[in-house]
């Protein structure tokens, strides 16, 4: 019998949401993805001690205010880890731009540079990354102008309609719409449990879909986020799926079949919307979950990147002593 994990490679293009790198040697993704959260765990582990030593060697070589010093070490390890991840995956590797940047189009095109450039250093060219940007207004702005550049990106913590198509405007190489987040502010806020067919995240990626296939936009749909395999397979057939290694491990133990629920072909016609500056906000505010969930991931990724550079600073004295 054929895994649900091997049926849904076949109709969809499998990315590891992780920085495991023995699950991702193990899987055997086509893509990866990283975000703050992500990079801090998998320097958390013994594979990267080589890399934090490197790293903290560069760092103390560098010149400047120590703030600056430490989030260039920073950036540094989280290039690491990604270079790890490249080397794994036949394509793209997803990085970061910081989260504390998510409301500065100017700065986050300097990071966004930043990274391409780390990424050149050691080898590894544009056409293997994609920069993750949080989709703010000013972070779809900035994908705009990098996208123009040859820089594609992914445009992530998205939750709603009006998220998405600000990024398909922009031309963004891809989005990542937030299935299980979601669901858990539905959950919330309503006390209710629902099917995979009810799913709220499940229901507002199958929109997105719908509104891109019709009106034949590019941009690629790649659900994010699961808190379950029953809303990965709500989504079989969607562009892409970013999956945790747990579930990917589900799926692969799964013997069952595996019906496709989403295709390219577009059903019917849906009218196209216009999203400048103004709807886009107002759109936002009309949706709380949105805006919360949005928020909320920003100040989340934001922690755990301040943790990463608590880290990096407390290593910097260590090796100063």
């Amino acid at each position: 019998m054929t895994s649900k994990l091997d049926q849904l490679r076949a109709m969809t293009t499998v990315v590891a949401d992780t920085g495991d790198i023995e699950a991702v040697a193990r899987l055997k993704p086509v893509d990866c993805t990283t975000n703050p959260t992500i990079v801090l765990k998998a320097l958390g582990t013994p594979m990267f001690a080589d890399a934090i030593k490197e790293a903290v060697a560069w760092g103390k070589k560098q010149g400047g205010a120590s703030e600056t010093v430490v989030a260039a070490v920073a950036d540094r390890l989280a290039i690491s880890v990604g270079a790890a991840l490249s080397g794994l995956v036949p394509g793209r590797v997803s990085t970061e731009v910081d989260a504390d940047l998510s409301f500065n189009t100017e700065a986050s095109l300097a990071k966004a540079r930043a990274i391409i450039a780390a990424y050149k250093e050691r080898g590894i060219e544009r056409d293997r990354i994609l920069i993750k940007l949080a989709s703010t207004w000013e972070g779809i702005r900035a994908a705009e102008v990098l996208q123009k550049e040859g820089i594609d990106c992914n445009l992530t913590l998205l939750f709603s309609k009006a998220q998405a198509i600000a990024c398909a405007d922009a031309k963004a190489f891809l989005i990542s719409p937030f299935v299980g987040r979601i669901l858990d502010w539905y959950k919330k806020s309503t006390g209710k449990d629902y099917t995979a067919e009810e799913d709220p995240g499940v229901v507002s990626v199958r929109d997105i879909y719908h509104y891109y296939k019709a009106n034949d936009i590019k941009t690629i749909v790649m659900g994010a986020s699961f808190r379950n395999t029953g809303e990965i397979e709500a989504l079989a057939g969607c562009d892409r799926l970013t999956i945790s290694p747990n579930l990917l491990d589900e799926l692969s133990k799964d013997e069952g079949k595996l019906e496709r629920k989403l295709s390219p072909e577009p059903k019917g016609s849906v009218e196209k919307i216009a999203v400048d500056e103004k709807t886009f906000r107002w759109m936002m505010n009309e949706d709380a979950m949105a805006t919360e969930k949005l928020s909320e991931g920003i100040r989340a990724f934001a922690k755990d990147l301040g943790t990463l550079r608590a880290m990096v600073s407390k290593e910097l004295q260590l090796a100063a002593a």
